[in-house]
């Protein structure tokens, strides 16, 4: 039985909300801000999307590896393929039961792990797929209510507890960890603000 896809009727849309772009927008900045990244590396986008946030990052590397769990979200992913500026590698999988038989230089990911049931066993995931002091940058969600989703998109956790993110990683096995504000998100419901994670293994 194949896992629903959440996004199958928001994918074609996914791009036209101009929160959701600034916000990715603003998130990559920041991810910048914070890695040194180099034509040399070669990175993973966990919960790639529509690639709004690869986008971004692709000038700065060499080879992304987009990793999605939803057709509808790589199909759109896939038809932008000739606008992005780096190699790019989509693998449509669920991280959680499956591993890729590779290593990064970095992993980085949008908004994506409040839809992980276990959090920590997805970061141990991170950890073995990085290279020797490589490095994650992971945004998402501070603690809500559960009003920032409108409809069931597959979602495990109303944002996160930034304390208790931090343990998490470190737990995981990560080091060097700086956790910062990335972004605001207005929503008619409310502000929701946007925390970025970086660490090292």
């Amino acid at each position: 039985m194949k896992p629903k896809d959440f996004f199958a009727e928001k994918a074609n849309e996914y791009d036209n909300e101009q929160s959701r772009i600034q916000n990715v927008s603003t998130i990559a900045q920041t991810i910048l801000n914070e890695v040194s990244f180099s034509k040399e590396m070669s990175i993973m986008d966990f919960g790639s999307g529509t690639g709004l946030l690869l986008s971004e990052i692709a000038p700065y590397v060499g080879k992304i590896t987009a990793v999605d769990i939803s057709s509808s979200m790589i199909a759109v992913l896939k038809s932008k393929r000739e606008d992005i500026k780096c190699t790019l590698e989509i693998v449509q999988m669920d991280l959680t039961k499956e591993t890729l038989d590779k290593k990064f230089d970095t992993i980085i990911s949008s908004m994506t792990i409040h839809h992980i049931e276990d959090t920590l066993a997805l970061f141990k995931k991170f950890h073995s797929l990085l290279k020797d002091n490589g490095t994650i940058a992971i945004a998402d969600l501070d603690t809500e209510y559960g009003t920032f989703h409108t409809k069931d998109t597959g979602v495990f956790h109303c944002g996160f507890d930034r304390d208790n993110f931090v343990q998490m990683v470190k737990n995981a096995g990560f080091k060097d960890i700086k956790i910062q504000n990335a972004s605001t998100i207005a929503k008619p419901t409310n502000h929701y603000s946007v925390f970025l994670i970086t660490a090292k293994k």
